[in-house]
């Protein structure tokens, strides 16, 4: 009987230890959320995203990001690297490009060359004719770590986001891995970014963003709009800025939605002036109760993945002017599309982003 209880306690000593003490790859920084509003006011509970019909992807899964181009062609930025082609209503589809890494935003610029924010490569062109050239993965000698998000403005310049300087997809198991550390640490290494091709140079416009995410430009090119995942907000942030600390207060930048209800993703221009907006997730209140307690941070990554505070899948997309009003709220509580990532909206359908989707949603305007 003393054996056995002997052991036990080795047993117990050794789980609280490797409980206390395991190495664990963030160092916690200490922050308070606001209280979780929940899904009320503009973002009051509604069905209005249930019963998405169905576009088959065959064994391609996370549509991340779709645009209908000026070609009349859809294309989808897919989990194997894939860019995926095909007729708006999915037909004849085909293989575009294949980048190697894992794009997970994309624009065209006035050439027709898809431009490509490739959390593995960097920002990447594809030409026409398929061919695919990386602009930069480095800000001076500072590598693009986790490239996010990317918009391409009138006059040319390339803006993206550099989700995290601190963790890397293609060092932590992917990019949705690579986010629970950056979401977890809250050490605030998001960075914009702006790539002029005329110089072929790289600059940072803001940097502070806990995880940075969607970026789409103001109708005027004046300002860009930046999801800030960690945070749950959306900023409005100058092009002129330069090397922006957003710790600090300064007219160049301020909050134009804040205290959101879900974990903000893409954002995508629309018609009529909207920006569509997708949440990822919603909050989870654990990880909330968390923001200021490091060591329960740390603990958390010590437990199997299947006790990570995860939430729930919950779909839901939203749509707000330049201004900050919320002019759309569509929701799925089922969850039954999983990260409803972003909209895109065309005059006929509503295309729902997704990271993880085995087929492409929509619904009909």
């Amino acid at each position: 009987m003393k054996k056995a209880a002997s052991t036990l306690l080795i047993l117990l000593a050794a789980v609280a230890a490797y409980l206390c003490l395991w190495p664990v790859p963030i160092e916690p920084v200490r922050w308070q959320p606001s209280p979780a509003p929940g899904y009320v006011g503009p973002h009051g509970l509604n069905n209005k995203l249930a019963g998405l019909k169905m576009i088959a992807l065959g064994a391609e899964e996370g549509p991340e990001h779709i645009v209908l181009a000026r070609d009349g062609k859809l294309y989808a930025a897919v989990a194997s690297g894939n860019i995926l082609r095909m007729n708006p209503d999915g037909s004849a589809e085909e293989v575009f490009a294949h980048t190697g890494g894992r794009v997970l935003g994309f624009d065209f610029d006035a050439a027709g060359n898809l431009i490509a924010a490739d959390a593995v490569k960097g920002l990447l062109s594809i030409s026409p004719a398929k061919k695919v050239t990386v602009l930069a993965d480095k800000v001076g000698t500072d590598p693009i770590r986790y490239a996010d998000a990317v918009v391409v403005a009138g006059n040319g310049k390339i803006y993206l986001s550099d989700a995290s300087t601190r963790f890397a997809p293609a060092s932590w198991g992917g990019t949705f891995e690579a986010s629970v550390l950056d979401i977890l640490e809250q050490s605030a290494t998001g960075r914009v970014l702006e790539y002029d091709p005329a110089t072929g140079s790289t600059r940072i416009v803001a940097k502070g963003l806990s995880f940075a995410n969607g970026v789409a430009l103001s109708a005027d090119g004046k300002s860009l709009f930046v999801a800030e995942t960690g945070r749950y907000r959306v900023w409005k942030i100058a092009v002129e800025a330069n090397q922006l600390d957003l710790a600090q207060a300064h007219p160049q930048a301020r909050v134009l939605l804040d205290n959101l209800p879900g974990y903000p993703d893409n954002l995508m221009r629309g018609l009529d002036g909207k920006i569509w907006l997708g949440f990822a997730k919603p909050r989870n209140p654990v990880v909330d109760n968390m923001a200021d307690q490091p060591f329960l941070r740390k603990l958390t990554l010590r437990l199997p993945r299947a006790l990570w505070p995860i939430p729930q899948s919950y779909g839901h997309v939203t749509a707000f002017t330049e201004d900050g009003k919320i002019v759309a709220d569509l929701q799925d509580p089922s969850g039954a599309y999983p990260e409803t990532t972003a909209v895109t909206e065309t005059p006929d359908r509503l295309y729902i982003q997704s990271l993880h989707a085995r087929s492409l949603g929509w619904l009909p305007k």
